[in-house]
């Protein structure tokens, strides 16, 4: 197969923060390129986003739901062969569902949908047509992360036993949608974020990294969500207990309201025999503490790492793995597995590595517990 993988771009439109994002991450390898896009709800700037694009007039849409339409007439090779999904919450669930009924594979930003039923109904329809669905938790894509859950599987730390995870920001540390700026507006706004606000926003990323770097599943959770700033609809801190179905306990804070705090995305893990730490703004760095042994740190790209972080290493030793290369890692992935299944061949294992529909499922399911979680006068909800 000669060609790149073809993307079309629900939402991502001018002056949108995400959408560059993934079209930048999808870029890198060289396995995708952009050649549709309805850009936004609004034709006239959808039109010309399209035109800063550089993509032809005929292959801008005004709606998503025009763009299924008129892609699926073109002939295959031409017409796209994904959509990526970049819109606030509340608009996932429509194209991705337009999406998968007319053939196309799915991309899509976190959280999965707006709400459990919408959830449910996707990995349904994932599962009916059997196409390919990723979305973008772009952390697992970290070469450090991987090998942080290949030591785990292996055994190296053996049986965990404590996880503690944190997602702390300090963005929204004032009535920052007041001032109508973008991202704090809709994250904000319980009828496009959902019924969650920062638990939804980074909690859920917090909730996906634990969960897959230690292979385990979230079990219980007994949680207390705060809105600190007056006047705030959703929540914008939350501390929750965690209890896994290996017996393991955790914690895991996720705030918006911790000024001065970045995105300083955290996580340990305490095993019988030693522990892992690796913290997102330091990315090439995973330190390892024996229980009988002095501590190490292991580098991106340095020694003898496992395959799955040597496999997500891009460049020397030295040169940070950032942000954008973890999301393309995911694009990657993602582009392997598609061209696997236009050619009829087999796929590497390797490259089946990305979150799923089910992973989606698994974080709104943790967004409806610890909403209800957070109210309830239980003390351990059921995840």
């Amino acid at each position: 197969m000669s060609r790149k993988i073809r993307m079309g771009m629900v939402g991502g439109g001018i002056g949108a923060f995400i959408g560059g994002v993934h079209r930048m991450a999808a870029a890198i390898d060289g396995q995708i390129e952009l050649v549709c896009g309805a850009f936004s709800s609004n034709p006239e700037k959808s039109k010309a986003s399209g035109k800063e694009f550089f993509l032809p007039e005929d292959r801008v849409y005004g709606s998503y739901a025009e763009m299924m339409e008129k892609e699926k007439q073109l002939p295959e090779g031409e017409r796209m062969d994904f959509v990526s999904i970049v819109t606030p919450n509340h608009v996932h669930y429509g194209p991705a569902k337009m999406a998968l009924e007319n053939g196309f594979h799915v991309v899509c930003d976190k959280p999965l949908c707006f709400n459990m039923e919408e959830a449910l109904e996707l990995e349904k329809l994932v599962k009916e047509t059997g196409l390919i669905f990723a979305l973008t938790h772009n952390y697992t894509g970290y070469p450090m992360v991987k090998q942080a859950k290949a030591m785990i599987k292996n055994g190296d730390i053996g049986k965990v036993r404590k996880v503690v995870v944190e997602y702390p920001q300090g963005w929204l540390s004032t009535k920052l949608e007041d001032s109508e700026q973008k991202q704090a507006s809709w994250r904000t706004d319980p009828k496009r974020s959902g019924i969650a606000g920062a638990m939804g926003d980074i909690g859920t990323h917090a909730e996906n990294l634990a969960e897959y770097i230690t292979g385990l599943e979230i079990t219980e959770m007994c949680a207390d969500l705060t809105a600190f700033v007056e006047g705030r609809a959703l929540d914008d801190d939350g501390n929750v207990l965690l209890r896994f179905d290996n017996g393991a306990k955790g914690i895991l804070h996720a705030s918006q309201i911790s000024a001065g705090e970045e995105n300083d995305l955290n996580i340990r893990v305490y095993g019988e025999k030693g522990g892992l730490q690796w913290h997102q703004m330091e990315p090439n760095t995973l330190v390892v503490k024996w229980l009988d042994q002095p501590k190490q740190v292991l580098r991106t790209g340095v020694g003898d790492l496992y395959p799955s972080a040597q496999s997500h290493t891009r460049i020397p030793a030295g040169h940070p793995e950032g942000y954008l290369e973890a999301f393309a890692s995911i694009y990657r992935n993602f582009a392997h597995c598609v061209r696997a299944r236009i050619t009829g061949e087999a796929v590497d294992p390797i490259y089946e590595d990305f979150p799923t529909v089910s992973d989606g499922v698994r974080g709104m399911r943790f967004i409806d517990r610890v909403v209800y979680a957070g109210s309830s006068e239980e003390k351990w909800v059921k995840f």
